[in-house]
């Protein structure tokens, strides 16, 4: 009998979880339930997903620099890599401005509605500390993120997932180092960390055994952790705009992927959709980084040398999906409040949504911090601030969930085309989890 394929798995397990969440609503106690007893399963695979991120960066990152033999060739996939993720975010924010002007989805909300939702969340803990947060890094100087990028301590950094680019600076410079040491000098080391991305890569295949019921877990939290519901619906022009340009985004990389990789895009979304499923129910491209290098490289046939730098590297700086939703939100917080936009103020949100995309944590919620950044940077007024958050606070965690779809989706459509352009696209090689099981049992 044939195995049911991996992503459909994982998608039964979120339509169960969302009608299981949606019936412990209706049960007296039901959300406390969930809580107490479903959600820790779901916190449990996102922390085993972070456990090996690190790890899985640093030793597919090595195999893969030592394995080009040539400096250049790294220079090469470095410069394609940046300017291709600029290009695609400056597309992204273009498609949210265009979308969100036409749509105008600020001008239907009422005042009673944004007393109500200002009155939910303005002071809220989550709305302040987001203010408080971008506050800090808008007080950082213009090369602070180059500062940010290199670590004191390697050690320090490799025990934080957030300090990611301190992590892929020095796993490259490490690279680097020991392709000038030789390859004689160079060949412990070198076969240590290629046994460690052996090991690494089983267990993810490992993990990923639990996904289908970690999604179950997961999204019947989000459901019973839900805000008002008559808030929600106000929201959904807003909240539709931001799908609808993500949607858009879906498109263009397909267009992209069959132009250039000459893959077919369906076939490209199927064996990508774990990944993807997976950025939806957590919420993380961090926490996705293990799912997507192992898919792309495996299922979708992009040689190491190439996915270890791109794919983290893009987890970091690539945020596609959250810079299209940032120009969507600070229009309709404009929009919504009665602040008047230029088309220079427009010019200047592509920008900062651009910058401020660069560095931003991989991990829930970044994408409001940026927000503040965007909305400081067109002289949004900082005592409405608060109040413009709150505007979007109900609908931000499922369409946080929508927008790392498209984060991931774009670093592994960035990965193909990087690979195509450099002759390292080939043919897929999956590996199950118990390839070598009989050997062992």
């Amino acid at each position: 009998m044939k195995k049911m394929a991996l992503h459909w798995k994982i998608l039964i397990g979120m339509v169960l979880g969302i009608l299981f969440g949606l019936l412990m609503t209706f049960v007296s106690g039901g959300a406390t339930f969930v809580l107490d007893w479903i959600n820790p399963f779901g916190t449990i695979f996102v922390k085993l997903l972070k456990l090996i991120a690190v790890p899985l960066i640093i030793a597919s990152l090595v195999k893969g620099i030592s394995d080009l033999k040539d400096i250049s060739k790294f220079k090469n996939i470095g410069v394609r890599t940046i300017v291709i993720y600029v290009l695609t975010t400056v597309v992204a924010i273009t498609i949210g401005l265009v979308l969100v002007n036409v749509v105008q989805p600020g001008e239907g909300i009422s005042d009673e509605t944004i007393n109500k939702l200002t009155q939910t969340y303005a002071n809220s803990g989550g709305v302040q500390s987001k203010i408080a947060e971008a506050s800090k890094q808008l007080k950082s100087g213009p090369l602070q993120f180059m500062v940010d990028m290199v670590p004191d301590n390697a050690i320090k950094a490799m025990s934080e997932n957030k300090s990611m680019l301190q992590v892929i600076f020095f796993t490259i410079f490490l690279g680097i180092s020991m392709l000038l040491i030789g390859e004689k000098n160079a060949k412990p080391l070198k076969d240590f960390f290629d046994s460690l991305n052996e090991v690494v890569l089983k267990m993810v295949d490992l993990i990923m055994l639990f996904a289908p019921y970690a999604v179950f877990a997961l999204l019947a939290n989000v459901v019973v952790s839900s805000n008002d519901p008559d808030l929600l619906v106000a929201l959904l022009k807003y909240a539709f705009t931001v799908v609808g340009g993500l949607l858009l985004m879906i498109v263009f990389y397909m267009i992209l992927v069959s132009l250039i990789t000459k893959k077919n895009p369906f076939w490209f979304l199927k064996k990508l959709s774990p990944a993807q499923l997976l950025a939806f129910s957590t919420s993380s491209s961090a926490a996705t980084l293990p799912v997507t290098m192992e898919r792309v490289e495996e299922h979708i046939g992009v040689d190491k040398e190439v996915s270890s730098f791109v794919l983290p590297v893009g987890a970091t700086i690539n945020m596609d999906g959250t810079s299209l939703y940032q120009a969507v939100a600070a229009v309709f917080i404009a929009q919504a409040l009665s602040f008047d936009l230029s088309f220079s103020d427009q010019l200047m949100i592509i920008l900062t949504a651009l910058l401020a995309s660069i560095g931003s944590a991989a991990v829930p919620g970044a994408g409001m911090v940026m927000l503040v950044i965007v909305l400081e940077s067109i002289g949004f007024p900082a005592e409405k601030l608060a109040i413009g958050l709150a505007l979007i606070f109900a609908v931000d965690r499922p369409l946080d969930m929508c927008r790392t779809i498209i984060n991931v989706t774009g670093d592994a459509t960035v990965a193909s085309i990087v690979a195509k352009s450099v002759g390292k696209l080939g043919k897929p090689n999956p590996k199950n989890w118990d390839d070598n099981y009989d050997n062992v049992k």
